[in-house]
């Protein structure tokens, strides 16, 4: 009887597991990934609650007492210990205490490249309770100065690689603004903090200087990349901070990994998850001071890394190297990031090993975020209905004329079907709230979105389109200034560029829409790089595109370039191409338009421009 009994159970043990895994073969995954986003979720109140606002740097203070040996930093062969940083971020933090007039509040901007002084300068600073602008060290000139007005700093820190920048620009600065130098030697106008870092003391500072009193609080200036114009000071609160320091442990990092940083550290991935996360672990991190594909995996071996960050086209790069023996000869099991296409996640698991590839989807400046903690190829995350009443969110449809989402004739956004894209909203309230930018207002305004579904409630406009599956995984499909409108149909320029770039002859494909006098919406145009010692096959292209893209989304023009900008995290710019357009008058590069009678692309010369523009060719 009792054997009898047990037996039942067992087979109906195992008929509800498969049942759990036909009907819901998810479960288990996204009940351990939510129940460490409540358990960070608590962890955050009850420090509110017991009155201790426990923020990143408290974290590495204390880490720097519990393990004060424990390398933190590893820097071109030099190990940097918790002990070793705390210690040279309290001198930067007594240089500036005694001699400037630099108090809790003000904002410091940062010009400097990777390296452990980067880490030194911010901890330093924080120390005092400033909030910390990083600058993005590429920019130059006009933009440069844009950015440094728009954080309004006391003062303008300087690595040593960059002074030159900076002294081009030094009698343009506004008033007001002490310039320091990590240099020796520094031009006039400029104090040298290296000198004084000297002599300075390395006594902790007072944690009433830095104490947090809000985690709502300003701790960062992070600019976001600017793909489609100026950058913007978002503002990064001492919340978000510890919410980015958290992602590498959610994805299971540990305290015994060593992470490899190759993303600049004034971008918020290289930044909060990676200097963050480590300190989030207690980990050790190998940092480098710029991106190399031909060294990444030397380095890898070097220093037995076991976690990397990726961003934006990183793994496709690591691709696209020469092959090698023992590439999969290295101790890399997790890999966390954003961006990577599904073709290249792939290819470079098939290459390189069992890597688990972490993507994850987040704004600089946003509320929201989704991580695929599944590993479903292509997938930024994942949503369910507990996600869903942590972080309210929707996929909303959108008009791409008249660049705004679509709305009833009673006013509300609607909701796009499973399958659709739709612009991605998340819910500004008390628990994910929405920091906008430093400067003008008008920014912070421009990204919200009010009386969405009822009145009075406000969504974070995040400016991509996503797409929401049967399984509710998350696919980013494109971003919104880089989807138009052409032939009555939205054209997403990722897929015209993936199409392209599937020819053997093409190393880079850049795809945007420009303006066509007296047509709608705009042509498609692709800004391509040929591959070195290859040349252009103009009637493949043709075939390329008519065979694999519906006939509205086929590039009318196409572009070759030697080289092609891109942002700090890798992202092509389209700004200043969508403004060159397809003239020919303009530009200098080879320029050509698509013949359909010849099935081929032919020279765009100034008699044909002329012709087009008048009207007297159709598109």
């Amino acid at each position: 009887m009792l054997l009898s009994w047990l037996a039942g159970l067992a087979a109906g043990l195992v008929f509800l597991h498969f049942l759990q895994k036909l009907a819901f073969p998810y479960f288990w995954d996204d009940f351990w990934y939510l129940l460490k986003v409540v358990r960070y979720g608590i962890r955050l109140e009850m420090y509110v609650l017991k009155g201790e606002l426990f923020t990143v740097l408290d974290k590495f203070l204390s880490l720097a007492k519990k393990q004060p040996q424990k390398p933190f930093i590893i820097y071109e062969g030099d190990i940097h210990t918790y002990q070793d940083v705390d210690k040279r971020s309290s001198r930067v933090a007594h240089v500036f205490l005694n001699h400037s007039t630099l108090k809790r509040g003000d904002t410091v901007a940062l010009l400097m490249s990777n390296e452990p002084d980067f880490v030194h300068v911010w901890f330093g600073l924080a120390k005092l309770g400033c909030v910390v602008a990083f600058l993005n060290s590429n920019i130059r000139s006009n933009s440069l100065l844009h950015c440094i007005r728009s954080c309004e700093p006391r003062a303008l820190v300087v690595g040593a690689d960059l002074l030159g920048t900076v002294e081009e620009i030094l009698p343009s600065l506004p008033e007001g603004i002490t310039v320091w130098g990590m240099n020796d030697s520094v031009p006039q106008g400029v104090t040298s903090l290296k000198e004084k870092l000297g002599t300075a003391s390395d006594k902790p500072m007072p944690h009433s200087l830095h104490g947090a009193s809000s985690l709502k609080s300003p701790h960062l200036y992070i600019f976001t990349s600017g793909t489609t114009g100026l950058p913007k000071a978002a503002v990064i609160s001492q919340l978000q901070a510890l919410k980015g320091s958290a992602g590498l442990w959610a994805f299971g990092c540990t305290a015994n990994d060593i992470i490899y940083i190759t993303l600049p550290l004034y971008h918020s991935s290289g930044a909060l998850l990676g200097i963050g996360g480590c300190i989030e672990l207690g980990a050790t991190c190998v940092l480098k001071k710029k991106f190399s594909a031909s060294q990444f995996w030397n380095d890898c071996r070097k220093y037995n890394v076991t976690v990397f960050q990726y961003i934006g086209e990183l793994c496709r790069y690591l691709c696209k190297q020469p092959k090698r023996e023992g590439e999969k000869d290295h101790q890399v099991r997790l890999a966390v990031g954003n961006g990577v296409r599904s073709d290249v996640w792939k290819e470079f698991l098939d290459r390189f090993g069992n890597i688990k590839m972490c993507e994850l989807y987040g704004a600089t400046e946003g509320n929201i975020c989704f991580m695929n903690h599944t590993g479903k190829i292509g997938s930024v995350g994942r949503t369910n209905f507990f996600y869903k009443l942590l972080f309210t969110f929707d996929l909303v449809k959108y008009d791409f004329q008249k660049d705004e989402p679509i709305r009833n004739k009673q006013g509300w956004c609607l909701r796009v079907k499973k399958g659709e894209p739709g612009l991605l909203i998340s819910r500004v309230n008390e628990k994910n709230p929405f920091f906008g930018y430093a400067g003008s207002k008008k920014h912070t305004e421009k990204k919200l979105l009010c009386d969405v579904f009822k009145k009075g409630d406000v969504y974070f406009n995040t400016g991509d389109l996503m797409v929401q599956d049967q399984d509710n995984f998350l696919y980013f499909w494109d971003r919104i200034g880089d989807t138009f409108r052409w032939k009555g149909e939205n054209v997403a320029t990722t897929e015209v560029a993936d199409v392209i770039g599937m020819l053997d002859f093409i190393q880079e494909t850049n795809a945007y829409g420009v303006t066509v006098p007296d047509y709608e919406g705009k042509a498609g145009m692709a800004s391509i790089i040929l591959k070195p010692n290859k040349s252009l096959d103009l009637e493949k292209v043709y075939e390329q595109v008519a065979t694999f893209l519906p006939a509205y989304a086929c590039p009318r023009f196409l572009r070759i370039q030697e080289k092609m900008e891109t942002t700090e995290t890798f992202k092509l710019q389209k700004f200043q191409l969508v403004e060159e357009g397809f003239s020919p008058l303009k530009i200098s590069d080879p320029l050509y338009f698509m013949d359909n009678l010849k099935k081929s692309y032919v020279p765009l010369t100034k008699e044909l421009y002329n012709q087009i523009i008048l009207g007297k060719v159709k598109l």
